[in-house]
């Protein structure tokens, strides 16, 4: 495994990021496809003997059983200051009013709870879920910035969102000398490239660190395109994100994994470790191969001609993902 800085901080952290969606008590919240305590805790520990040190989950994941999951693996399994461990706030935890968004009460409240379920006083990389249109900017990075100083948090990143809605957050913190976003997490492969136009080059501007989500597609870059399986039977979200177009760019993918001998998800996640600024993808685990792929990847290198092979099919997409 390598390591590498998380954007201009000191933190180091795992080329590749464990997602922890996949992990918590099925039929609760919204996935009907994750795995128990039981099945998750092997692919959570295989994770960290493989040198996997970052690992990342939300409140809103299987109505906060994933947390629970996480947290007590990593306290079976590793120290807790060898961990750089991500959560993220923003989802609908309750009905009624205050039940979800970025508003001062929102905020102060989900960080307790996800807290007492990860089983921990802090947390490494606190990120907000989305944008909050209903909430002022300076309200959410105000009472972000009070996370970093209470010590509850050490560092606060974001996820998917317009580019000039980062830029927004990000000069109001400056503005106020309030704590900055240090990561976003963004939805990045190689079917979906529309990040590259605006917000990628302001990450590497500013000294951002990226963290793609989805960055198999949900899988459709790793089997042949007309391949459904259970998650993709039940997942109306990610139904959303690609199109038919994308058909060529899966089959450049196996294509270059045929000739290499290797997976296909060895060779999509690869070109992603090889783009500008991209820290470490979060990948989803929900067999062993799937760590065991994501491990070798760091080590694939793909040649200037392999890469443009992979990036020629490419089609623009409308804006999917926030």
């Amino acid at each position: 495994m390598q390591y590498v800085k998380l954007g201009s901080t000191g933190l180091d952290v795992s080329r590749i990021c464990l997602g922890c969606m996949t992990y918590g008590v099925p039929g609760r919240g919204t996935h009907e496809w994750t795995l128990d305590e039981e099945a998750s805790r092997p692919l959570i520990r295989q994770a960290i003997e493989a040198g996997i040190t970052f690992f990342d989950t939300a409140n809103v994941y299987s109505d906060g059983t994933s947390e629970e999951i996480v947290g007590k693996a990593l306290g079976d399994f590793a120290r807790r200051d060898d961990i750089v461990l991500a959560t993220k706030v923003h989802g609908r935890m309750r009905s009624g009013p205050n039940g979800g968004g970025l508003s001062r009460k929102a905020i102060m409240t989900e960080i307790e709870h996800s807290l007492g379920r990860l089983g921990t006083d802090y947390v490494d990389l606190y990120q907000i879920h989305r944008y909050d249109p209903h909430t002022p900017v300076e309200e959410t990075m105000e009472a972000l910035h009070d996370l970093v100083k209470a010590g509850k948090v050490r560092y606060i990143g974001a996820s998917s969102m317009y580019a000039w809605q980062f830029s927004k957050m990000q000069y109001t913190a400056e503005r106020h000398g309030w704590t900055r976003f240090v990561s976003m997490q963004n939805h990045y492969n190689l079917v979906y490239r529309e990040e590259e136009r605006e917000m990628l080059p302001l990450c590497a501007d500013q000294g951002v660190g990226v963290l793609p989500w989805s960055p198999l597609a949900r899988g459709r870059l790793t089997r042949d395109w007309d391949t459904a399986t259970e998650r993709s039977a039940t997942d109306s979200f990610g139904s959303t994100l690609y199109q038919d177009g994308d058909r060529a760019v899966v089959e450049a993918v196996t294509r270059i994994a045929g000739d290499r001998g290797v997976p296909r998800a060895r060779v999509a996640l690869a070109w992603l470790l090889h783009q500008d600024g991209v820290t470490a993808p979060i990948i989803g685990a929900s067999k062993p191969g799937h760590v065991e792929d994501a491990v070798a990847a760091v080590e694939l290198t793909l040649t200037e001609k392999e890469i443009e092979e992979l990036e020629r099919p490419y089609a623009p997409h409308p804006i999917a993902g926030h």
